[in-house]
């Protein structure tokens, strides 16, 4: 058999030689779920487990490879903070996995009982992304929690008892019936494919790449002259401010890590996403090559070097409730209050971040109407997309609240999934005695 007899008994096209399927399409798989979430992040993971230990059917899906979101694979695996002012204000499922990673890893956790000043991020907990990942997968699959990796809604459409979504994937297209959805994309990608309201600024917070470097010793460099070196450098276009937020000394002190910046950072469609990534590696680039020219870095290596640069900001909901950076900085506490967060107003510029830490004793709260789009039904939010103006959505964002606030949207999704309601008509005494029981630290209002 000759190549072109071989290639046409396959069904290749006689013009390019590609292959080509002659199947005819079969209809997409039907599932059905009573919890849906979209997105396997810092929240969308913890709403997953919470749904699926109180029984409900649920299925996660998560674009990505591994779960974890910020912590795992933007690289900050030093998620808080769970403590404030002496006392823990955040515990439930996300403390349990935490803690888990870090006896697992040998690890050690921060003496909570020490106060921190202004160096808030002291009581954040260190841990190891990866195993953290791992950990995550286990309790979803105990917890019956179906998971979809590499996949992603198409379409979303509300019916009279819940949400038909379509979903696909590599090799794959489903279609997913369920009684409630829960959204943490982190952008709000759900709340606006179905068209409800979403908030964005004009100019969003820059973004970070996380990595490490070593191979220097720092008291052995002479840091004005480094300074003026990089000044140089971004004078002739070699290296621009945002590779080191403008303090290369603070920079090469702290070995990389969250020390630079990525402008316009966007993950809210595949082409912004790719371009924010493509800037971060440019970024690593050009710092590597402006330190290696200096004497001092010629053992200069990299120890770790995230995969994707860590979006900090895109799009919010309007909800049912709005935290006010007033509401944030008073420690109001909320009559549908759900869960504490705990934080410095912490909103990056291009060229650095000056956190506004809070009052002693201020612990502020999340309304549970905060996590529901504005007059909509079956379908909730946790995460950084939470109803929020900006200044408090700064302090929001961080992995300890977005845990809670995926816990407070695991329980009301799944429970109004089990009595047939919307998640507005769940009675708050119900999620609070639910959330109680499961290990998470309910405000008094």
């Amino acid at each position: 058999m000759n190549r072109r007899t071989f290639l046409t008994s396959l069904g290749a096209t006689s013009a390019g030689g590609f292959l080509t399927t002659t199947a005819k399409a079969e209809p997409s798989p039907r599932l059905m779920a009573d919890v849906l979430v979209i997105g396997g992040g810092t929240a969308g993971t913890i709403a997953a487990i919470q749904a699926g230990r109180l029984g409900a059917q649920t299925i996660l899906v998560e674009a990505g490879s591994q779960l974890g979101g910020t912590t795992t694979t933007g690289g900050v695996s030093y998620p808080g903070l769970f403590h404030a002012w002496g006392k823990q204000v955040i515990a439930g499922i996300g403390w349990e996995l935490v803690t888990s990673a870090v006896e697992l890893n040998s690890d050690k956790l921060p003496d909570f009982t020490k106060p921190t000043g202004r160096q808030h991020w002291k009581h954040q907990v260190r841990l190891c992304g990866p195993l953290y990942a791992a950990l995550a997968e286990e309790a979803c699959l105990k917890a019956g929690v179906q998971l979809r990796y590499y996949e992603f809604p198409t379409a979303v459409e509300q019916t009279s008892d819940g949400w038909k979504v379509r979903l696909a994937g590599k090799g794959t297209s489903v279609e997913v019936a369920a009684k409630q959805l829960v959204d943490c994309t982190g952008n709000a990608s759900v709340v606006g494919m179905i068209g409800l309201r979403r908030l964005r600024e004009k100019t969003t917070q820059p973004g970070t790449l996380m990595y490490g470097l070593a191979g220097y010793e720092v008291g052995s460099l002479d840091m004005k002259a480094l300074q003026a070196k990089a000044a140089a450098a971004v004078k002739a276009g070699a290296l621009k401010p945002t590779d080191f937020n403008n303090n290369i000394a603070g920079f090469v002190r702290s070995g990389g890590g969250n020390a630079m910046h990525v402008p316009d950072a966007d993950s809210c469609t595949s082409e912004t996403h790719t371009a924010t990534n493509i800037r971060g590696r440019q970024s690593v680039l050009r710092i590597l090559r402006f330190l290696k020219e200096q004497p001092e870095f010629a053992a200069l290596h990299i120890e770790r070097m995230q995969t994707e640069t860590g979006v900090r900001e895109t799009f919010r909901i309007v909800g049912e409730a709005t935290v006010t950076v007033n509401d944030y900085t008073r420690g109001r506490v909320f009559d549908d209050a759900v869960a504490y967060s705990f934080y410095p107003i912490d909103l990056h510029v291009e060229h650095g971040v000056k956190p506004e830490h809070l009052k002693e004793g201020v612990v502020p709260t999340i309304p549970l109407g905060a996590l529901i789009p504005k007059g909509s039904k079956n379908l909730m939010v946790a995460g950084r997309c939470l109803s929020s103006d900006r200044l408090a959505n700064s302090a929001l964002r961080v992995q300890a609240s977005c845990m809670a606030m995926g816990q407070a949207a695991g329980v009301t999704a799944a429970l109004a999934a089990r009595t047939g309601t919307t998640p507005l008509s769940v009675p708050l005494a119900d999620i609070r005695r639910s959330l109680a029981k499961h290990g998470a630290i309910v405000p008094k209002s």
